[in-house]
């Protein structure tokens, strides 16, 4: 008998730095969302596609939650939490070094509780992780607080555990069609995909000089062929940034930031864009 196709929309969410969009990167198996050590690295909830057998699941990639300290921040929050609504799944995902229930984690929880959904408890970063008895008593501590559908410690950075996560979820999710062409891995159009890619390696590079006042803008994205009948692709993009002061960081002496940013996004975009051309 063959088994029944399932799809559904899936929201994950925990505080800044935890990891989720390295989980989702990892999962799909493509870049899809911007990967940076610091808070609001995820502006907006971008949709991440996975085709299984058996399967669509699209997951919601939110922005982290911090302490707002801005009316961005706030909005941000808003909006991860609005996404703990409108969806069949939550994944809840927790620092696995961490020693208890921080103050960002319990108000997480309390938008869980409110939900009511059903919620997979993913304990990341288990390869840091010194003493097995620590993460025992983690996931006792976090098991007390909610009837999670399943709790699943994983690595994203390892690729420990992660297709076990997949079948979870797919385990929780019900019948239904497919939503997007199995051949689509993210509702992105190519743009945001190549703003994404700029914005993080800009986030990374700039470290703590430039906070996360830092938009970019795709202004061309154009295929042509050299003289050689090579295909290569254009872009232009603007950075744009919140301060005056901020210009001469990101530019650097001489252009030599912009220059830098430029060629650590060159080879994320020529992997993206040779894939979709």
């Amino acid at each position: 008998m063959k088994e029944k196709f399932k799809s559904g929309f899936v929201s994950i969410i925990g505080r800044t730095n935890v990891g989720k969009s390295t989980i989702i990167n990892a999962l799909v198996g493509e870049k899809v969302a911007a990967v940076a050590n610091k808070t609001q690295t995820t502006r907006t909830a971008i949709k991440a596609i996975i085709n299984r057998p058996n399967s669509q699941i699209i997951i919601i990639d939110t922005p982290g939650i911090h302490k707002p300290k801005s009316k961005l921040s706030k909005t941000m929050i808003e909006t991860a939490f609005t996404f703990t609504k409108d969806v069949d799944v939550i994944i809840f995902v927790i620092d696995g070094t961490s020693k208890e229930i921080g103050r960002g984690d319990s108000k997480i929880l309390e938008k869980i509780k409110e939900s009511n959904k059903k919620t997979i408890l993913a304990i990341n970063k288990i390869d840091m992780v010194q003493n097995k008895e620590d993460l025992l008593s983690l996931i006792n501590m976090y098991q007390k607080e909610y009837n999670y559908a399943a709790v699943v410690p994983i690595s994203a950075t390892k690729n420990d555990n992660l297709e076990i996560l997949l079948d979870e979820i797919e385990k929780n999710l019900k019948e239904g069609p497919a939503y997007y062409d199995i051949d689509e891995y993210t509702d992105q159009t190519t743009r945001q995909l190549v703003e994404e890619i700029i914005r993080e390696k800009a986030l990374k590079l700039l470290d703590d000089e430039v906070p996360h006042g830092i938009l970019v803008e795709t202004e061309k994205v154009k295929y042509r062929k050299t003289k050689e009948k090579k295909e290569i692709c254009d872009i232009e993009a603007t950075i744009f940034c919140l301060r005056e002061s901020h210009k001469g960081i990101i530019i650097g002496k001489g252009g030599s930031m912009l220059k830098k940013i430029g060629t650590y996004a060159r080879e994320d975009l020529e992997n993206m864009l040779r894939m979709q051309s």
